[in-house]
């Protein structure tokens, strides 16, 4: 695999998130020999292929991006954990292990995309599939009880992909917290994130990323933001 390009960290504030569609990876992406030995056990042990290849496929990117940032080989990079917000447990956010501590990231991928965050501050991104209808309901009983008010104040035909936005602007959140869905989600108000409607009512600032027809994603971070459209880098078929 080669080298990414090198490449300057993002300004304070405004983050770089990376995009990848399965459906167009090429075989380079699906090589696990960059991942470490914890990766390829953890990719083993998806019983099916598909899950095993996203799996792959996201860690992979993951490994190119960083290693663009930090102008060394993808498979030169260690990861560890943070300790948990929750327990204490070396299971919080991960972070680098052996390079400066002024690069933070977050990876996220559900069915055909991988969504990754890059700054310089502590991040969070979730990427996810707009549910059905009763998808959308059961997601909504396990939110702040305003934002199921909120949610089931809205038009039947708005509410699944308003809650769907909700939801990653939630995990985004978690994820960049360092707890993921260890804290309950219904723990901390979001909001549904309508210009002029109630703010969330915690001290992460929060944005909604475009990205493909029947998906929904967000990004956290604690530092303010700068922008109001972070840069959405897109890789097709290739790792540089």
């Amino acid at each position: 695999m080669a080298q990414p390009v090198r490449r300057n960290l993002p300004p304070p504030g405004s983050p770089d998130v990376w995009l990848l569609r399965l459906s167009d990876t090429s075989e380079a992406f699906t090589d696990a020999t960059t991942l470490d030995a914890s990766e390829r056990k953890r990719a083993a042990t998806f019983a099916q292929p598909a899950d095993r290849i996203r799996f792959t496929a996201a860690h992979v990117m993951l490994r190119a991006v960083l290693g663009s940032y930090l102008a060394v080989p993808p498979a030169d990079i260690r990861y560890v954990r943070e300790e948990c917000p929750c327990c204490g447990g070396p299971h919080g956010r991960p972070a680098l292990l052996g390079f400066p501590n002024d690069l933070h990231f977050s990876l996220s991928h559900r069915s055909d995309l991988v969504l990754i965050g890059v700054a310089g501050a502590p991040i969070g991104v979730d990427v996810e599939l707009v549910s059905d209808v009763q998808g959308s309901n059961e997601l909504a009983l396990m939110l702040h009880p305003d934002e199921q008010r909120e949610a089931q104040a809205l038009d039947p035909v708005r509410r699944p992909r308003a809650i769907a936005r909700l939801w990653t602007r939630k995990e985004a959140y978690l994820k960049g917290l360092g707890t993921g869905l260890g804290r309950d989600p219904a723990m901390d108000y979001i909001g549904l994130g309508t210009p002029g409607g109630p703010q969330p009512q915690v001290d992460w600032h929060l944005l909604d990323i475009p990205v493909d027809r029947g998906y929904v994603a967000s990004v956290a971070m604690r530092e303010p933001m700068t922008t109001t459209a972070p840069r959405l880098n897109r890789l097709v078929g290739r790792t540089t």
